[in-house]
């Protein structure tokens, strides 16, 4: 299990981060900076580090950074590992992100005062996660100064033992393979029955409530073939049902669809495409970001509109 999150905790994506053309007051232009940024970070963290790579050439004023991709203003309140896997369907490496220090977009984006802003948000995360989990957030606002100042630092540092150390005192931390079925019950109304794991931490075979359950049943519209881990009761309902076999159901993903209708291209979670018939237990207990959000990216291969031709 420490494997997965050590996996998650140690992810980055490599930037290569372009001035905006209206901002460079030299010649030549300044060539672009290039930074690898954690997954579980945030971009305005990088601004220590970018900043000084165009200081020379910025026009006066007062800095406002923002960032944005092929021109779409990115959230600076969403972790960077979730703004790539949902804008880069087919990964982007480096991925080539635009920086702006003048003109801040007030009109689609909430302020940004730096760090703090961001330790803040990730703070009100984690409150929202532990009213979910708990019923409450009282474990949270009631951390000491401390803990709070070590639990951040071990985010933006990526220091995953410093993280447990803290987090364990909030009680956030997923016990046993009910907690899937307990915190999404109120929203996926299909089968609640959890996948189990060996001593060894293996996923153990058999019935479960899988990932594939999940994203079923926030997306319906998209799997109109039934659970495949139930395919025994499904085949009494509707023997006339074409099955996927589950250790094809990842790669047999968008061959399952009407033609002509939005297909599901892939399913992404911290920049792995997992097998849909994993047990969802296990994708809550160790693709969780630090703020005790599981980031689902689901990526939809639309139908191509047919323009009728002159005649």
């Amino acid at each position: 299990m420490m494997e997965a999150r050590k996996y998650v905790w140690g992810g980055a994506i490599p930037l290569q981060i372009h001035l905006h053309e209206s901002e460079v007051t030299t010649l030549p232009p300044p060539l672009p900076a290039l930074i690898l940024a954690p997954r579980i970070g945030y971009l305005p963290l990088l601004v220590p580090h970018i900043k000084p790579h165009f200081s020379s050439t910025l026009p006066p004023g007062v800095d406002t950074v923002w960032f944005d991709y092929k021109g779409l203003p990115l959230k600076w309140y969403i972790p960077t590992g979730i703004l790539f896997d949902l804008l880069c369907a087919d990964p982007e490496r480096p991925w080539n992100l635009t920086v702006h220090f003048r003109g801040y977009p007030g009109n689609v984006l909430i302020p940004c005062e730096g760090e703090d802003s961001v330790k803040w948000s990730f703070i009100n995360s984690l409150k929202e996660a532990a009213y979910i989990i708990n019923g409450n957030c009282k474990s949270v606002m009631n951390m000491s100064q401390p803990d709070q100042v070590e639990l951040w630092r071990s985010v933006i540092n990526g220091n995953l033992e410093a993280y447990i150390r803290i987090s364990s005192k909030l009680k956030l931390e997923t016990v046993g393979d009910e907690y899937a079925a307990d915190l999404y019950s109120s929203s996926f109304k299909s089968r609640q029955s959890i996948g189990d794991t060996d001593s060894t931490g293996q996923v153990k075979t058999g019935n479960c409530f899988t990932l594939h359950d999940a994203v079923k049943s926030l997306l319906p519209e998209y799997f109109p073939y039934k659970s495949l881990n139930n395919e025994e009761s499904s085949r009494e309902e509707d023997k006339d049902e074409q099955k996927v076999p589950p250790e094809n159901l990842s790669e047999h993903v968008e061959s399952c669809y009407p033609s002509g209708d939005a297909e599901v291209k892939l399913v992404r979670i911290q920049g792995i495409q997992p097998k849909l018939e994993i047990p969802f237990s296990w994708v809550v207990n160790n693709l969780v970001n630090p703020e005790h959000f599981l980031h689902v990216c689901v990526c939809l291969k639309l139908p191509q509109v047919k323009i009728p031709s002159d005649t």
